[in-house]
């Protein structure tokens, strides 16, 4: 069984996706990271970075517990224990491992970025708005021109977790300023990836626990001066 430490963000969805896709057996533990939850310190032992997803796997290496954090490290971690979606040949491994870094480096900060900045600053710096937004609309390029030259996936001519790693980000392609419709060969390989049963029910998870909005004792919790004690 798989103890999954989670909340239904891009990142949390990512690894939600794989345990459906995998069809692995888990247990889920919400981890309102609204409230603060990720500050506990029984979740820091097992996420030290306090960012969600965490996973623990009782079944892990030599039989013994693993505890791992950083969702793409549980994605390769998963894929290697069941033998899917990383393809087992060398080259084929290593891009989508190259894909997969350029979520974890590019796609996911940056566009959380323009996120941020358009929705939750409390000033609007138009400075910081047009600096993410033009990135964000960058990197959906690079995706295109990838998409367009290899078809339906991003790296190795399968579905694999680089695609899955970058899915759930393209979901909040409006508040990142982005018209998807701009870039259809990502538009096409995001409806494409939306249809599968194992996205659908991952973007499930804990959905009805997140509200709608955030209010400011949230957004003190998320992104105020309790992120930065020693």
């Amino acid at each position: 069984m798989i103890d999954l430490y989670s909340w239904p963000t891009p990142n949390g969805h990512k690894v939600h996706i794989l345990l459906e896709e995998c069809e692995l057996p888990y247990a889920v533990h919400a981890i309102d990271i609204s409230a603060g939850d990720q500050f506990s310190p029984d979740f820091l032992a097992i996420s030290p970075n306090n960012k969600i997803p965490a996973i623990v796997d009782d079944e892990g290496p030599g039989g013994e517990p693993i505890p791992l954090f950083e969702s793409g490290a549980i994605l390769v971690y998963l894929a290697a224990k069941t033998g899917r979606f990383l393809p087992q040949d060398t080259r084929g491994k290593y891009e989508v491992l190259q894909w997969l870094m350029f979520q974890m480096g590019g796609v996911g900060p940056m566009l959380g970025q323009a996120h941020h900045f358009r929705n939750y600053a409390p000033q609007k710096i138009a400075y910081g708005i047009e600096r993410y937004t033009n990135e964000a609309k960058r990197l959906y390029g690079v995706l295109d021109r990838r998409l367009a030259a290899t078809g339906d996936w991003l790296a190795a001519g399968e579905y694999s977790i680089a695609d899955i790693a970058t899915w759930p980000w393209i979901r909040s392609h409006a508040n990142q300023g982005v018209a998807l419709d701009d870039y259809p060969n990502v538009q096409r390989w995001f409806e494409t990836i939306a249809e599968r049963p194992a996205v659908q029910r991952a973007i499930t998870v804990l959905a009805d626990r997140r509200k709608p909005t955030m209010d400011e004792k949230a957004q003190e919790v998320l992104f105020g001066e309790r992120q930065y004690r020693r």
